[in-house]
């Protein structure tokens, strides 16, 4: 880990004197110079923040301010929750300041930046507008009585949706993408909430403070690229090369590098391995994305694991794909997990891992009641007793993009994949069947010579790229069908057309 430190640090006991920027600005009480000090820093469970404190000591005047430090979302979050229940009532709710509230069986609407972002519940919302509601009402049951009888009997209805007396839709749009609703029943599938993102306009981005290069300057962006003359670029030199830009770390938001190759996986499609590492936090992340744009049908995967043999099969979960396990009536979304190029127990593991991880104290932690506590335990040992063998699943990925792959039995796929990601080298081996089918798992991912063991042929190569055209996910050891992997293609659903953003594409005419 290197000398750096994260931008954005938690306040610390054993840190008295935690570091603080201090910048000379203008007072705009006696328009003397004073000195304004900033503090990047987090508050737990929420965001980051930025803590500003103005002094002047010419005139005296204090000023003491907070705003947002988090990163703004690529598109803005739209949920629409379900209340039936008291429970619904009490569901966290992390709201920003461009949040917009409504319940529209009450046609109530509290407008984006009305008021500040919060941590609060359900019924807080309604607590919230009922307290600003009832503001005044004593002077305005004098000067306006008949608004004061209309605001009144509102209240009352809003006091009604507190006590259950009535079903409601709470719908929260946030266009900065930075807010949330608690799933009670996580880490289950929530019947009652839908999460939607949606594309910012261009007014929402304005409203955001986000802006193009063209707006900025009013110069017109010339978008056609540098012709390539022929020879400058081979392609042999294009997919051998590891690209290098620069991002922000996910954890620390540090600014870091971002290591990037395109491969091509045997007889499925060309891939981009992504790795990052901060030399801030020490987080590594790999991330695998698909380089062969959306298939023209969506690809459905189940896969029985019924022994540790079954932990070995590889698998490419694109971060289009969901994934669920039914045994445990889990589904997590593709955003979760994101892409990567694993096994079927590495993919458990991450599982476990993410759903284990400390920054979800705030839902699973020691804040929450006794009995949810010990449900969540209860449920994270379940994955202990998968890898060990002593429970059957069934693994389902859904992937719209049609770009996820899971490995058939044995290595009957005619091809071996071996990605280091540490050092994001590749190697792509073809191999004869033959040659394969003997040689144990363990000595071919630590044999780097495994080139010996390859006895290609073209006719082999051929014959088995024919067979694995016709049927890829029916091949085994002896040409038997792999009766634990189950490939379906379907026609995909107007919602999962709009979410790829497929519907607005226009091909003929523009």
């Amino acid at each position: 880990m290197g000398s750096n430190k994260p931008l954005f640090r938690e306040l610390n006991a054993d840190d008295p004197e935690p570091e603080a920027t201090e910048i000379e600005s203008l007072c705009m009480n006696c328009h003397a110079n004073g000195i304004t000090r900033l503090l990047l820093t987090k508050i737990p469970f929420y965001k980051d923040v930025i803590v500003m404190s103005f002094t002047c000591e010419e005139c005296g005047f204090q000023n003491n301010e907070i705003q947002s430090g988090a990163p703004i979302a690529q598109k803005g979050i739209r949920f629409t929750l379900k209340v039936e229940t008291d429970r619904d009532l009490s569901r966290q709710v992390v709201k920003s300041d461009y949040t917009s509230v409504k319940i529209p069986e009450l046609e109530f609407e509290i407008s984006s930046q009305s008021q500040k972002g919060e941590v609060t519940t359900v019924e807080g919302i309604i607590d919230r507008a009922i307290t600003g509601l009832e503001q005044d009402q004593v002077v305005r049951r004098i000067t306006h009585p008949e608004d004061a009888e209309k605001i009144d009997k509102f209240v009352d209805r809003l006091k009604s949706l507190k006590e259950s007396n009535e079903f409601f839709t709470l719908i929260i749009e946030d266009i900065s993408g930075c807010s949330f609703i608690e799933n009670p029943n996580a880490p289950q599938t929530d019947k009652s909430l839908k999460i939607e993102n949606f594309i910012r306009t261009k007014d929402q981005d304005h409203q955001l403070g986000v802006f193009t290069n063209e707006e900025v300057t009013g110069k017109k962006e010339n978008a056609l690229l540098k012709p390539i003359q022929e020879g400058e670029y081979p392609l042999e030199d294009f997919e051998g090369e590891i690209l290098s830009f620069p991002t922000n770390c996910p954890g620390c938001n540090v600014p870091c590098e971002t290591n990037m190759k395109m491969t091509d996986i045997p007889h499925f499609k060309q891939v981009v391995i992504m790795a990052t590492v901060c030399e801030a936090c020490g987080l590594r992340t790999n991330e695998v994305k698909s380089g062969g744009g959306i298939e023209p049908k969506g690809l459905h995967i189940e896969v029985d694991v019924n022994s540790k043999n079954d932990f070995s099969r590889d698998v490419l979960k694109s971060d289009t794909c969901h994934l669920q396990i039914p045994q445990l009536d889990l589904e997590v979304g593709p955003h979760a997990l994101g892409g990567r190029f694993t096994t079927v127990e590495g993919l458990i593991t991450a599982v476990k891992d993410q759903l284990g991880d400390p920054k979800l104290a705030h839902i699973f932690g020691d804040s929450v009641d006794v009995k949810r506590r010990e449900k969540f335990e209860k449920f994270l040992n379940k994955f202990d007793d998968i890898l060990e063998g002593k429970l059957k699943i069934t693994i389902v990925l859904d992937d719209p993009a049609g770009n996820s792959y899971i490995q058939i039995k044995k290595f009957a796929t005619f091809g071996h994949v071996w990605f280091c990601f540490e050092n994001l080298l590749v190697w792509l081996i073809i191999s004869s069947p033959s040659a394969c089918l003997n040689i144990d798992r363990k000595q071919r991912l630590s044999d780097t010579s495994f080139e010996r063991y390859c006895e290609p042929t073209t006719k082999n190569i051929l014959s088995g790229y024919s067979v694995f055209q016709q049927n890829f996910s029916s091949l085994a050891d002896n040409d038997e069908i792999d009766n634990s992997l189950r490939i379906t293609h379907y026609e995909r659903t107007y919602d999962q057309n709009e979410e790829l953003g497929l519907n607005d594409i226009k091909t003929e005419n523009y």
